[in-house]
C-alpha cells in the first residue's frame, strides 16, 4: 500500500547501518540505500522527530544459521559501531539488538511508547532479515509501519525484491525516501 500519511508522532528506525555490515557491501544499490537512510535521519532530526539507530551485536543460536561456522567467535573490534555517515547526534536513540528484530529483548517498544510514537518509518540493511523482522514486530506491536524501500538494501537482490514486493505490502505502507520526506514536510 502506498504512503497515505505521516502521523504527528512518527519515528525513524534505521536498522544495522554499522561498520561490520556496511563496509563489505560496496555495490551501488547498497551504497544508494545507505545514502537515502542517512538523508532520512537528517530530515527527521531537522523536523524534531525521533531517530532510532539500531545495531546488532549478537546472533540467535542454532544450527540453521547460514554462512556461519561454529567457531566464528566474537566480531572484530568496531564491527558494531554505527557508520560515520549517520552522523549520530545526542538526540538520537541507540538500540542494540542481539537477534534479527530490533524489538526482541531490546526495550525498543518501551522507548517508542514513552515517546508517544504511533508510526515508524523503517530503513536499513538487510531488507530480508533485520528490516523485515523489525517490520513484522512493529506491525505485531500495533505501530503504523512505513517502509522506505529505497533506503534499505540486501546483499541478496532476490531477498530484497521478495520483501518489498510480497511481504511489506502486508505489513504497512511503502514509499520512497523522497515521498516520506515530502510527506514529513507537508505535515510539519
Amino acid at each position: 500500500m502506498p504512503l497515505t500519511t505521516i502521523d504527528p508522532a512518527s519515528a525513524l528506525v534505521v536498522v544495522d547501518l554499522q561498520k561490520g555490515i556496511v563496509a563489505p557491501l560496496t555495490d551501488d544499490p547498497i551504497t544508494a540505500a545507505v545514502a537515502r537512510a542517512t538523508r532520512l535521519a537528517g530530515e527527521f532530526r531537522r523536523h524534531g522527530l525521533p531517530v532510532v539507530l539500531v545495531n546488532v551485536t549478537g546472533r540467535a543460536p542454532g544450527r540453521t544459521d547460514s554462512g556461519r561456522s561454529a567457531n566464528s567467535g566474537a566480531p572484530p573490534t568496531g564491527w558494531a559501531d554505527l557508520i560515520d555517515e549517520l552522523d549520530v547526534r545526542p538526540t538520537d536513540h541507540l538500540i542494540t539488538k542481539r537477534r534479527r528484530s530490533a524489538f526482541h529483548d531490546t526495550g525498543l517498544d518501551t522507548l517508542l511508547r514513552d515517546l508517544g510514537v504511533t508510526q515508524i518509518v523503517l530503513a536499513g540493511i538487510s531488507t530480508g532479515s533485520g528490516v523485515e523482522s523489525t517490520a513484522r514486530s512493529a506491525s505485531d506491536h500495533g505501530y503504523h509501519v512505513v517502509l522506505a524501500t529505497d533506503a534499505m538494501g540486501d546483499p541478496d537482490a532476490d531477498a530484497h525484491r521478495h520483501s518489498v514486493e510480497r511481504v511489506f505490502p502486508k505489513l504497512g505502507e511503502t514509499a520512497t525516501t523522497a515521498e516520506v520526506i515530502d510527506m514529513v514536510e507537508a505535515t510539519r
